[in-house]
């Protein structure tokens, strides 16, 4: 099965998330909109530069250069100390987002993170799942990230590096030619500072060049490495997204409709579809949860939730989504315009936590019906099989509400 990753890179981190936690403790100045750094100790001419704002780097401040040699270039450069416990919590922030996502994620610097969505997109595209990660971290935590999509690591690393700030980006296999190749060869993941002069010599300039080049006088060059950096350069990577698995908090899921929907049973049904897919993940899991939640937003982008506790904690697809549509029926009103549904559980805890019940037989029927489908599921992928009935998302692309 083709992998489906993601890389999640903070703008300027230390100088926004700096700026973030300043205007939370009642600052009136945004650092992000002045000439100003993220610096080392500024009584010491050695002070480095760790990040800049865009004011800062039109006057032509760099990372890494001295504080002395900033304020040369840019004498009302205002200067920062580091807070790296702020970077830690909003680091931390950032995580648990991504969490409700995959639990398969990789801490690859304290503002970068790999995402393995392999078995995890229910039914949604890679691309799309990129830009909800974005606008949600936007909107909930307050910074912005670029998002690179792609079908290994490598390429998402690349393609999140791209135009900034605030982008998505794909780098397929199809784009590299147009989208890679052109980049000078110094641009090439995890190409150290040394081997580019001696590829220059090589008249190795960019990365397409690397590409064409003759793989076995790469190797006679500069070794496994010369291997490796040619198979970089042609998209190659088979590495893993090397995660430590951690529970997550709440597991959601929601869908932006091509189409606003005012109809209540068409509105129904795509709750009842979204949280299938919620319980497929919870199951996958090993998790119960106590808690529904449902998510909707107005083509005026006004949005309203409600939740609801389940009467004993469940994975069971049946009895999280007839309680979402409870909470569905209750928020509804005649006429509404629904551009989004979202589903969530909540107050999540293991199977081996959940007490028994007089009543936890009763459900054995849906419970093998679950775990049949999920079986299947995993055999052949996500969409190999729907409960009848229930409409496929992509469907309401060709609908038009009445």
């Amino acid at each position: 099965m083709e992998k489906q990753i993601l890389h999640v890179d903070v703008n300027n981190a230390y100088l926004s998330w700096t700026a973030l936690d300043m205007l939370k403790h009642g600052s009136k100045l945004d650092i992000r909109e002045i000439p100003a750094i993220i610096g080392g100790d500024e009584s010491k001419r050695s002070g480095i530069v760790l990040a800049k704002s865009m004011k800062a780097k039109e006057c032509g401040v760099k990372t890494a250069e001295t504080i002395y040699q900033a304020k040369q270039k840019c004498p009302n450069l205002q200067v920062f100390s580091p807070r790296f416990d702020v970077y830690k919590e909003n680091s931390n922030k950032l995580y648990h987002l991504l969490l409700e996502y995959t639990d398969k994620i990789e801490r690859f610097s304290i503002d970068e993170c790999f995402m393995d969505m392999t078995n995890y997109l229910m039914n949604d595209t890679l691309l799309n799942k990129g830009k909800e990660i974005n606008r949600r971290i936007k909107e909930e935590l307050g910074f912005t990230v670029n998002v690179g999509v792609a079908h290994n690591k490598l390429l998402a690393k690349m393609a999140s590096d791209f135009q900034k700030p605030d982008r998505v980006h794909t780098l397929w296999e199809e784009e590299i030619p147009t989208k890679m190749w052109p980049l000078p060869v110094s641009e090439l993941f995890m190409l150290g500072k040394k081997t580019v002069p001696k590829l220059y010599n090589m008249q190795i300039k960019t990365i397409g060049q690397l590409a064409k080049s003759d793989k076995n006088i790469l190797q006679k060059k500069f070794g496994k490495h010369g291997i490796l950096m040619w198979e970089y350069a042609n998209g190659i990577d088979n590495s893993e997204v090397k995660y430590l698995p951690e529970r997550p908090k709440c597991i959601s899921n929601s869908v932006t409709l091509p189409v606003n929907i005012s109809n209540l049973s068409r509105l129904e049904e795509i709750a009842t579809v979204i949280s299938d897919q919620v319980a497929y993940r919870l199951r996958k899991e090993g998790l119960l949860a106590n808690t529904v939640n449902v998510q909707l937003r107005t083509k005026d982008f006004e949005d309203s939730s409600h939740q609801s506790k389940l009467p004993q904690a469940t994975d069971v697809t049946k009895e999280i989504s007839e309680k979402a549509k409870e909470l569905l029926k209750q928020m509804y009103k005649k006429g509404m315009q629904i551009r989004l549904v979202g589903v969530k559980v909540d107050n999540l805890i293991e199977k081996e936590q959940q007490q028994l019940s007089l009543f936890s037989n009763s459900n054995k029927k849906q419970k093998n019906l679950d775990k049949v489908m999920d079986n299947l599921k995993e055999k052949y992928g996500y969409d190999i099989i729907k409960r009848a009935g229930k409409m496929d998302l992509d469907g309401f692309v060709k609908l038009k509400d009445v």
